[in-house]
């Protein structure tokens, strides 16, 4: 056989392997979603493509995060949508990954809980979340944060106050998959509690969601992912002794 025909026939076999593994998403019927999500996934699809866009995607509590402003930078963008699970982020995914972000920041999983989403359920669709953005979109960072801590202190949000320990399972495991996955696993869930595990009363007002001072706590600890900084800044000249505390300053 020619030479040439050989190769062409190595290169197919190579081309439908590759095809063949490809992530596929699962198609996900309209009627899972409601009509909130669809105002805003139809939003986001008109919105202008920004070079080097920082997008962070979730639920409510990234939903509300005016991110732009808390960072001032006109390049992070807020995609997040209130009520949203993990299979919301699947279904809407291949919007996110066409404006080709140089990062994006993912927390999801606590509305998946407070609906009896088994955890394992969760895990599965955030490895295909990464997985599906690492394959179509090598060039950007994932950060996949930690589902952050609840408090049933405000007695609201039963459904969801209740999860404290099944939430630390799924983040430890979100952690033992991040080298394997190719993801920054990001945890803020150590940060945010008090001395029982739950969610700290300062940070939120409901036991769920958080007030300014949560935003601020969640800025200081992403800064240096957003702006590839060291997490503890250099000190010239260096001091023979460093402490570090929890504070944190605007």
């Amino acid at each position: 056989m020619n030479p040439k025909y050989k190769l062409l026939i190595f290169y197919i076999l190579i081309v439908s392997i590759k095809g063949f593994t490809q992530t596929v998403l699962p198609p996900l019927h309209d009627s899972l979603f409601g009509t909130y999500y669809y105002q805003k996934v139809t939003t986001f699809r008109v919105l202008p493509k920004k070079v080097g866009e920082i997008i962070f995607i979730g639920n409510s509590i990234t939903d509300s995060g005016e991110w732009s402003d808390i960072f001032n930078d006109i390049h992070v963008s807020n995609m997040g949508i209130s009520g949203d699970i993990s299979a919301g982020i699947i279904n809407r995914l291949p919007d996110i990954i066409e404006r080709k972000p140089k990062k994006i920041f993912l927390m999801i999983g606590t509305n998946d809980l407070a609906r009896n989403i088994n955890p394992d359920s969760i895990i599965k669709n955030i490895n295909l979340i990464a997985k599906y953005i690492k394959e179509k979109v090598p060039n950007t960072k994932l950060y996949i944060q930690s589902i952050l801590p609840v408090s049933d202190h405000y007695m609201k949000f039963s459904g969801h106050t209740k999860n404290n320990v099944i939430i630390v399972r799924v983040n430890q495991i979100l952690s033992e998959n991040a080298t394997k996955l190719g993801y920054t696993y990001v945890d803020l869930h150590s940060k945010f509690i008090d001395t029982k595990g739950k969610l700290r009363n300062e940070l939120s007002n409901d036991g769920l969601h958080l007030v300014g001072e949560g935003y601020q706590l969640w800025k200081h600890l992403l800064y240096h992912h957003v702006y590839d900084l060291e997490e503890k800044p250099s000190l010239i000249p260096l001091p023979q002794k460093t402490s570090w505390s929890g504070n944190i300053f605007p």
